[in-house]
């Protein structure tokens, strides 16, 4: 049995006054608990992915980790009922001189159970077969009283005459998917955005999985149909966008590169103009996902900001010649991207360019 190492932790009094906090003591981190008039003391990291458990919170004789829910018993480090077996290490302590110490080599083993890792973790790898395309309409509408919507009019014809060229397709439209928003768990840590993300990993009933796997290892092309709302894309665009930070942040925590050889085209609509600045939203958005855009990579059309008659605009759009072959064309400028990518070598990420967050000790003042 290894000699005890005691250190101090601090007053007894002070260390009183939170029932639960984050200490670190010689690269040690610990989650110190004062509960019942009784201090304990359990690993302040958590067995998932790193979590400080001592920032997290108490719910009854367990410590909850603030980045993904995570719950050790505060006494035994025990996982919850059921996981009993993912335990993290105990420390022992005392009382000396209205001081707290801890013995460091006190500390029990860490158990970890088995979990299969998420089916969108596997290797992400193109299988042979044609060219595949994925449509994905934002329109946000009650779906039991549908609506004419001239995006989604225009992504059919798209994936239409994607499937004429024999081409696979799917259609995604997110207003039939239940998922929830984006959590901000990025803002805790950028070690606590996850792939794919955590609230997929933690919710079986979340349905923003479908997209994942279409975008990252299904579809050669994706094209995004959106209406101009308010001078921006769709709501429900936006909700979705936020659930993909997921997939950009593996580059800056992982150096792994989801998007890769991969096409990105958009169709975007609405009764009053701000065209341009909708489509340079998501044309800087999904480049820094890792996608190519083809030369002319949106098409669009607007009434203007004069002119929202909106019955004469469903019109259009629904006899627009123009338009129709516009969406085709689209279609035909992203599989000559995408046809010219597949046939040379898998790209491999060599820098991050201006990837956020990475390697802090370079942002440093020189």
């Amino acid at each position: 049995m290894s000699q005890p190492q005691w250190h101090k932790l601090g007053p007894v009094e002070l260390l009183k006054e939170k029932p639960l906090q984050q200490l670190e003591i010689h690269r040690t981190k610990l989650a110190l608990i004062f509960k019942d008039n009784e201090f304990t003391a359990i690993s302040g990291v958590c067995n998932h992915v790193g979590g400080p458990l001592g920032n997290g919170t108490l719910e009854g004789d367990y410590v909850v980790c603030p980045w993904h829910y995570y719950k050790f018993h505060y006494r035994t480090g025990l996982g919850e009922p059921g996981y009993e077996a993912d335990r993290v290490p105990v420390y022992s302590l005392k009382i000396e001189n209205d001081d707290l110490w801890v013995d460091l080599a006190s500390a029990t083993p860490r158990g970890r159970l088995h979990h299969d890792p998420h089916p969108l973790t596997r290797p992400v790898v193109r299988e042979p077969g044609p060219l595949r395309i994925v449509g994905i309409s934002t329109t946000v509408m009650d779906n039991a009283h549908p609506r004419f919507s001239t995006s989604e009019l225009l992504l059919q014809e798209a994936l239409s005459h994607a499937q004429r060229k024999g081409y696979e397709t799917r259609l995604q439209k997110i207003r039939e998917l239940k998922f929830r928003h984006c959590e901000g768990f990025y803002s805790k840590s950028a070690h606590a955005c996850t792939w794919p993300c955590s609230i997929t990993q933690m919710d079986p009933d979340d349905q923003l999985d479908r997209v994942y796997e279409d975008l990252i290892h299904w579809a050669d092309v994706m094209i995004v149909a959106t209406p101009i709302r308010w001078g921006s894309a769709s709501s429900l665009y936006y909700k979705m966008a936020e659930r993909f930070n997921c997939i950009q942040n593996q580059i800056t925590t992982h150096n792994n590169q989801l998007v890769r050889n991969k096409v990105a085209g958009f169709i975007i609509t609405g009764g009053q103009d701000n065209v341009q600045a909708v489509a340079g939203h998501l044309m800087g958005f999904f480049s820094e996902l890792g996608y190519h855009l083809p030369p002319f990579p949106f098409i669009a059309h607007s009434l203007g900001w004069s002119s929202e008659n909106m019955e004469h605009n469903m019109r259009y759009v629904q006899h627009s010649r123009a338009l129709s072959e516009a969406a085709q064309e689209l279609v035909d400028r992203c599989a000559e991207l995408s046809c010219a990518l597949l046939e040379t070598s898998a790209h491999v990420l060599q820098h991050r360019a201006g990837r956020k967050a990475f390697n802090a000790s370079k942002h440093r003042d020189r």
